[in-house]
Formats: C-alpha cells, sequence, structure tokens
C-alpha cells in the first residue's frame, strides 16, 4: 500500500514538474489570449497590395438620386445577388431586393448554392452560373455578394477570370470578410483552450445539424484567407466595390428584432368565396417569424471591441471587409451584418432601406465600370 502511494505521489509530482506540460500549458494559454490581434487588418498592411480609393461621396449621392425615384440601373445587365452563409436556413434573403429590381423591369437572380459548401465549390458553381446566365440573356452579369457570398464571388473572379472576363461586368462585396474574420478564426484556431473541444461542436452542428461542410467556416479564417489570397490574386481590371459597416452597440439595439420569415396559419384564414387553390392559398394569414438577430451582432460587435479595439458590423471588422484596389463605401450610419439581407420590425422611413442601398451600390459599380472601360470621366476622387 505504502509502495502504490509513493508510486503515485511520484509519477504526480513527474508530471506537473515536467518542463513540457508547463511550456504546452503556457503556449496555449498565450494564443487563446492572443487570439486575432495580430490578424485583424494584415491584408491592408501587406506590402504591394493595390491601394483602396474612397467612394463614399458618390454613393451618398446616389443613393438620394435613388430615393427621389431617379434609378440608374441600365437593363443591359443582368444582376445577380449572391447570399452568405447559412442562407439556405433564411427564406427571406435577399428576397425584398430582388423584388424591387424586378418592378425596376430589371433582370435579377438570387444565386442558388449550398451556402454552406466550401469557398472553392461555390466559386465553380458561380462561374457556371454566370456563364449560364450570360449565354441564355446574351447580357453581361453584375454580382452584388453579401458577407460569404462576396467571398465566394470574390473567388470565382479570382480563379476563373479568363473564363469570366466578358461576361462578368463588376462584383460588389458588401460586409464580406475578404481578409478573414475574427469570429471564425476564434472558434477554430489550432492551438488555443479546448481547441479540440471546440471544434467538435462546431463539426456536430455545421455538418450533422445543418448538414453543411465545415470548410465553409473555416475558408473564413485569417489563415486559410492568407494561403486563398497568396494563390488567387483578384484581377486588377475586374470593377470592384467594397462596403462596410459598424453596428450600434446601444441598449436600445438589444430590443431590435429582424424578419426573418413568414409563417402560415392554414387554420386561421380570411374568409374566401372562390375554391380556386391558388386564391385560397394566399388568404391564409402570415405572420412574421422575428429573431433577436440584431442584438447578437451587437453582442459580438461589443466583443471584438473590448477585446481587440476594433469596430466591425458584429461579425466583420472594417479592415477586413476592404479589398485591395476597390472603391470602398463606408458609411456613417451603424448598421449590422444582417441588415442589407433581412429588415427589421421597426423600419424608419426616414431612413433608406436595403433594397435602396443595393441598387446604390451597384449603380456606383456601373460607373466603375464605366470609367475603367474610358467611357467616362473620373466622377469622385479619393
Amino acid at each position: 500500500m505504502n509502495f502504490t502511494n509513493s508510486a503515485l505521489v511520484e509519477a504526480t509530482q513527474s508530471f506537473w514538474n515536467a518542463p513540457t506540460f508547463f511550456k504546452g500549458l503556457v503556449a496555449r494559454v498565450q494564443t487563446t489570449l492572443r487570439g486575432s490581434a495580430n490578424d485583424i487588418g494584415w491584408l491592408l498592411r501587406t506590402p504591394g497590395m493595390p491601394s483602396v480609393e474612397d467612394g463614399t461621396s458618390r454613393f451618398m449621392e446616389l443613393l438620394e438620386r435613388i430615393r427621389i425615384g431617379e434609378h440608374m440601373l441600365p437593363d443591359t445587365l443582368v444582376y445577380l445577388l449572391v447570399p452568405g452563409l447559412f442562407s439556405n436556413h433564411g427564406p427571406l434573403y435577399f428576397v425584398d431586393t430582388k423584388k424591387v429590381f424586378s418592378k425596376l423591369g430589371l433582370a435579377c437572380h438570387i444565386a442558388k448554392i449550398h451556402s454552406e459548401a466550401s469557398v472553392e465549390t461555390n466559386a465553380w458553381e458561380l462561374k457556371q452560373y454566370i456563364e449560364e446566365l450570360y449565354w441564355g440573356s446574351g447580357k453581361r452579369v453584375m454580382l452584388l455578394g453579401h458577407s460569404k457570398g462576396g467571398v465566394d464571388a470574390a473567388a470565382a473572379m479570382a480563379m476563373y477570370w479568363p473564363d469570366l472576363k466578358d461576361k462578368v461586368a463588376g462584383l460588389a462585396l458588401v460586409q464580406s470578410p475578404y481578409g478573414g474574420s475574427p469570429i471564425a478564426s476564434d472558434i477554430l484556431r489550432e492551438g488555443q483552450i479546448a481547441d479540440i473541444e471546440t471544434r467538435r461542436i462546431m463539426e456536430l452542428l455545421i455538418c450533422k445539424v445543418i448538414k453543411g461542410d465545415m470548410r465553409a467556416l473555416e475558408d473564413l479564417t485569417y489563415e486559410k484567407r492568407r494561403e486563398f489570397i497568396s494563390k488567387h490574386m483578384l484581377p486588377t481590371d475586374v470593377p470592384l466595390v467594397s462596403f462596410h459597416t459598424e453596428v450600434s452597440i446601444a441598449p436600445g439595439v438589444m430590443a431590435t428584432m429582424s424578419h426573418i420569415a413568414h409563417a402560415e396559419l392554414p387554420w386561421f384564414s380570411r374568409p374566401c368565396t372562390n375554391t380556386n387553390s391558388e386564391e385560397a392559398a394566399s388568404q391564409r394569414t402570415k405572420v412574421p417569424v422575428a429573431v433577436p438577430v440584431a442584438a447578437a451582432m451587437a453582442m459580438c460587435a461589443m466583443h471584438l471591441q473590448l477585446r481587440y479595439g476594433e469596430k466591425s458590423d458584429g461579425l466583420v471588422t472594417r479592415m477586413d471587409a476592404e479589398v485591395p484596389g476597390s472603391v470602398v463605401v463606408r458609411p456613417d450610419r451603424k448598421l449590422d451584418h444582417a441588415w442589407m439581407v433581412y429588415s427589421s420590425l421597426t423600419k424608419d422611413a426616414a431612413e433608406p432601406n436595403a433594397s435602396q442601398m443595393c441598387e446604390a451600390l451597384l449603380a456606383l459599380l456601373v460607373e466603375i465600370g464605366q470609367r475603367k472601360s474610358g467611357s467616362v470621366a473620373d466622377k469622385f476622387v479619393k
């Protein structure tokens, strides 16, 4: 018995005194505490990257003209809206914008891609989608991608530009983590405390519950973005706009609810005299499905502000959303990451809505394309 106890004490002392254990523990603590502090904004600090141009003033001018009913988007293009991560589970993603564009007589589509697929997988899908739209209409395609959708679309441009050069009119990246996301990186960083357990939880959620690809989240980490961009730079002749915002972290935001879907109540229908099935279906009562998306974005933004001192829309920092070589739009208005695709139940008529913002971004992109082709003079300066 004494031998067993002494052996156990000796083994325990040997374990705790082992230098490798302490070195490993210290390294994990340091990695956890450091987080993404050295990664945020890495792309803008990289030597040799093309400079950006500030197009905020021109964007605001175009937005005001759109709000008074002056629409400038040409019908000689096809407009493709590319949704972001988890969009397959958000039935209202970009729906309002598509409806508005269709009423203006514009050919507008929402890309039917698996949002939880890897960036390279979706780049190939978008290439085929663009070619199909181009050959079917004879018109070039102008893309607007939100969040990961912008990263997916940029990857398609970077990987397949020789095939797409004559078919694409430009790309607007809206709140896209082109340089990477601190949220994705902090969740999946190897070498930090509980990294294996955290990864297993995310694999369960993404792969088993959502039926997605773990690479969809991995591809948004700083490590994977560095690797991809070093291999696939965006072509310099593609017209680019990058748009980023910061969210308000005021207490009132915590009570904001976002409208993400409709729920039908077939058992509570309005009286319908017509037996036509389509009319009967339209008479079903629909109620909005609302969740506190804005509150979640504000909490994430507060975390990033306190931990890294960086302003963000809740998921993407302003610095990581600026694409080298693009015309950058930096509005002062406080908007969270989901605002461009999900409407708030408390709409402010005094402020432009998401459809008007998207229209202004694409109008700006049209001007940039004309400027690059030499058909118009410069209309805005840095």
